[in-house]
C-alpha cells in the first residue's frame, strides 16, 4: 500500500472529505486529486502537517504499521498552528537572542517551582 493509499483509507476511517482535509492541511485540492489519480505521494514536506490532521505517527503513515515494536520511538516533533496563542508565542520566542531566550526559559521555570 502506498502512503497516498493510506492517507485516503484514513481520510474514509475518519469521514474526512478531500476538501476538508485540504483545508485542514493547506495542501491544493488537486494536489490530492492527483495523489489518487496518478497514484503519487505527498512530498515530503507535508508529511508531519498530514500527520497532524490524520491523528497518526508518521512511522504509522509511513509505514502502514502503529509503531508498536520495538524499532519504535516516541515522536519528538510538536506541531503548532501558527495562527493559535501558542504558536504566536513560538514564533516570538524564536526571533528572541540567545541571553533573551535564556533569560524567558528561566522565568518560566522558576513559576513551574512555584506550583
Amino acid at each position: 500500500m502506498t502512503i497516498s493509499d493510506r492517507i485516503f483509507e484514513l481520510l474514509r476511517e475518519r469521514g474526512m472529505s478531500q476538501k476538508e482535509f485540504s483545508e485542514a492541511t493547506g495542501i491544493s485540492q488537486s494536489s490530492i486529486s492527483d495523489w489518487k489519480r496518478k497514484k503519487t505521494n505527498p512530498v515530503s514536506e507535508k508529511i508531519l502537517i498530514i500527520c497532524e490532521v490524520l491523528g497518526v505517527s508518521p512511522y504509522e503513515l509511513l509505514s502502514g504499521t502503529e509503531g508498536e515494536g520495538a524499532r519504535s520511538a516516541v515522536s519528538r516533533v510538536l506541531l503548532i498552528d501558527k495562527e493559535t496563542e501558542l504558536g504566536q508565542f513560538v514564533a516570538e520566542f524564536q526571533q528572541l537572542d540567545a541571553k533573551k531566550r535564556d533569560r524567558l526559559l528561566g522565568y518560566f521555570n522558576a513559576l513551574k517551582e512555584m506550583e
